[in-house]
């Protein structure tokens, strides 16, 4: 693939992560197949998230199991296969790994499924609850004395679609090199068990077990407005402005200035600020907080996103006037070249997808060039991303994880700190700390900063001199790629803003990835993982019915976390694609918000506004989390068919049933305590044997304990150690095993201090070399 050629990507999918995947190529410009059955996709049956999923593609009344020429004839043009079979559904539509490898030999296929195409739990058809809860993310999320909690809406879906794109995009680029296509393998549960990585971390050096930490507790904590909540969000030095911003003279008590006293009177003062905001309105706390520098939140819902100035401005919500019952209300938290009109609508069912297969069918690439055995993948030596240079001056998460992703890949990365001010994540500190922790070589640096940074050079800059600025702009000359996710303003002063990068570079990928966008009247604002987790909407449909927004916590920082998976497929898709010298704009606070696409299409057309409902989903039931007879012991039902209803009430003496249609639903919580009281009888992996045994999808909620005990995410590479614990790699390359990273590199001296042709050599040396694994 050449230049910015269209690609033409074919998708077989049930479920919320295939649809997500395919509408991420769809949105970008990309020619995509939705193949449907002649009764639709299932997804249609919600309105709202099938068109949120699906604007911008084809329909194609075709299925696997009704005819392989007709599918066959489609895969032999197509660049791209997404897909979400169970290994037995693969096997018997012709769509294992190896057949598709054989019969099309061209062709990158990603497959999006709950558990892998391996293990005990692969041909269990799952959802975002099931993954988190079987990653062990849920038991991060909600209060520590209450039931674990899947995130709002299907997050570990989106993250995987996410995930399942930048894959593809990595495929492409080593099929334009190898000549061969290549087969991802995404697991929604890996994906939520790498959110997860800061709890193994903890856990690994010998901490307490980590857990969920809540929203109502803490040194940062959801309070309750006049009209809402507000995330009262603030850093030890930041105390000075939250005590103005409360004006309460009680708050300048003698001793509340130290940080460790105050974490110990946390009881003293902290209703003293829940008393002052909650007479004053959420969104006048947000912008008097953002005005002292102070990173609040509000708990922003579907209404109040959709009215948004700073999204409006930006283009991100469309205007009421713009909007089409089968159009979404929000766009992609990105603009680049070749995106695709916010307006495309969903298709109707057939709806010229026939035309467009027809025409691919007769464009075919020919008969497979392999023999007549089906071959074994490959794994190169050379990752697909290999010779690309990234400069990276991302902090903490979400700009190094994104550098990260693209190191483990190949990319050479060149992490520029600072002497004066390095990475935060350097000295971060660990749960339950009151400075950073030191890893197992002694060094005083946080352990928390490996994970981010393995597998980078590092370089010092003093960006503040003539001298630094000189040294990083020869590096923007040389490089591919610029990483950076700081406050809109700071890369001017810095002297490495796009104008000047564009400038000194006219083919530089650059990638911004700030709390809300370059633009609009927030854009100056800052924020932190939990701010984001509120102003996107996500903590508003996260927590227990009737109670305050839950974020997914300081431990766990959601929105960081996903925003790097976003980050790294966009730069890989602009350097597939051939869109040299783009400036990537992404929102933070946007990504998470595309998320919800279909509930803001609910309220937008129904006036509905949702709310914490706990684990319960529309389409589903029961849905939760239930106690086991371990202390805090958890598992996760989804009952997703009539099918899995039956087979619950026929392992469950006494659950009386009736036959009624709406039975389930008008009595959840009648059968919520009554499953619960089954469960709590039963240690935790007996009752999730029997109830998968009698056929009902339910899995245990993990924990950071048993990642580290199961082999499956050494197997996997969720988790390395070499030899001290280390984030792995969240998805897998049939044709590409990436080595054990290289350890992050120390804080070494800045290099405007050697003399020109040091310099020379040393940038030179980092440029041309590839590590040595």
């Amino acid at each position: 693939m050449s230049g910015q050629q269209k690609l033409q990507v074919v998708e077989f999918t049930d479920s919320v992560a295939g649809a997500a995947c395919g509408r991420l190529f769809a949105a970008l410009g990309h020619d995509v197949i939705l193949c449907e059955p002649p009764t639709g996709n299932p997804l249609r049956a919600r309105e709202h998230t099938f068109v949120a999923l699906n604007a911008g593609k084809h329909s194609a009344v075709v299925r696997p199991s009704e005819g392989r020429d007709s599918w066959e004839a489609l895969l032999s043009t197509a660049d791209v296969l997404v897909v979400d079979l169970t290994p037995a559904a693969a096997a018997s539509a012709g769509l294992t790994p190896d057949r598709l490898r054989y019969r099309f030999p061209h062709l990158v296929t990603v497959s999006l499924t709950a558990f892998g195409l391996s293990g005990e739990y692969s041909e269990t058809v799952g959802d975002s609850l099931l993954a988190e809860s079987y990653g062990g993310l849920a038991t991060m999320v909600g209060e520590p004395d209450q039931r674990p909690l899947g995130l709002g809406g299907e997050q570990s879906a989106h993250s995987a679609a996410f995930l399942g794109f930048y894959g593809a995009m990595l495929a492409l680029r080593g099929r334009d090199r190898a000549g061969h296509g290549e087969f991802v393998e995404v697991a929604l549960s890996d994906v939520a068990a790498y959110m997860d990585w800061k709890s193994d971390v903890t856990f690994d050096l010998g901490g307490a077990l980590p857990i969920r930490g809540g929203s109502s507790r803490g040194g940062w904590r959801v309070v309750q407005a006049k009209d809402g909540w507000v995330g009262v969000i603030f850093l030890a030095h930041q105390w000075p402005a939250l005590v103005e911003l409360i004006g309460d003279p009680r708050l300048a008590a003698p001793g509340l200035d130290d940080a460790a006293e105050r974490a110990e009177r946390m009881e003293e003062w902290w209703p003293l600020v829940a008393e002052a905001v909650a007479v004053r309105e959420a969104g006048e706390v947000y912008t008097s907080a953002q005005r002292l520098g102070l990173p609040f939140g509000y708990a922003a819902d579907a209404a109040d996103l959709l009215t948004c100035e700073q999204l409006l401005t930006r283009g991100f919500v469309l205007p009421p006037d713009r909007r089409r019952r089968d159009v979404p209300v929000v766009g992609l938290p990105v603009t680049v070249p070749g995106m695709r009109s916010a307006d495309a609508p969903a298709p109707a069912l057939g709806e010229d997808g026939g035309a467009l297969a027809a025409r691919l069918r007769t464009a075919s690439r020919g008969e497979p060039t392999s023999s007549g055995t089906e071959q074994e993948a490959g794994h190169g030596s050379l990752g697909p991303l290999d010779g690309l240079v990234v400069l990276d001056f991302g902090t903490i998460t979400a700009g190094a994880a994104t550098s990260r992703l693209l190191a483990d890949y190949g990319a050479t990365v060149v992490k520029i700190e600072s002497q004066g001010r390095p990475d935060p994540f350097r000295a971060w500190v660990m749960p339950g700390g009151g400075s950073a922790a030191s890893g197992g070589s002694g060094s005083s640096t946080s352990p928390m900063f490996a994970s981010n940074n393995a597998g980078k050079h590092g370089l010092c800059l003093d960006l503040k001199t003539e001298r630094g600025r000189e040294i990083a702009h020869r590096l923007i000359r040389r490089a591919d790629v610029l990483v950076e996710n700081f406050r809109v303003g700071v890369t001017t002063r810095m002297g490495i803003d796009y104008a000047t990068a564009h400038r000194l570079n006219p083919d530089l990928v650059y990638l911004s990835l700030s709390s809300q966008g370059a633009t609009g009247p927030e854009s100056s604002y800052s924020s932190y993982g939990s701010t984001l987790d509120l102003l996107s909407g996500l903590a508003a449909v996260t927590g227990y019915p009737g109670q305050r927004p839950m974020w997914s916590g300081g431990d766990v920082n959601y929105p960081d976390q996903v925003v790097s998976l976003v980050g790294a497929a966009l730069v890989a898709h602009s350097v597939v694609t051939g869109q040299r010298g783009v400036h990537l704009d992404v929102s933070q606070r946007e990504v998470v918000a595309w998320t919800l696409a279909d509930q803001l299409a609910e309220h937008a057309w129904t006036g509905r506004v949702a709310g914490p409902d706990g684990n319960r989903r529309p389409g589903s039931t029961p849905h939760d989390t239930y106690p086991t007879a371990e202390p805090d012991g958890w598992l996760a039902i989804s009952c997703t068919t009539d099918a899995h209803r039956r087979a619950l009430a026929g392992l469950i003496a006494g659950l009386r049933v009736d036959e009624r249609e709406r039975w389930w639903w008008d009595n959840q919580d009648p059968v919520d305590m009554f499953i619960a009281d089954w469960t709590a009888a039963r240690p935790r992996d007996e009752a999730v044997a029997e109830l998968r045994s009698a056929g009902v999808p339910a899995v245990p909620v993990s924990t950071a304990v048993d990642r580290a005990r199961e082999q499956r995410y050494q197997e996997r590479r969720t988790a390395l150690r070499d030899p001290e614990w280390l984030k792995g790699f969240p998805m897998i390359l049939h044709g590409f095993t990436p080595p054990v990273p290289t350890p992050a590199p120390l804080l070494g001296e800045n290099a405007q201090n050697r003399e020109d042709g040091e310099i020379e050599e040393f940038l030179e040396g980092i440029l041309s070399q590839r590590f040595t694994r």
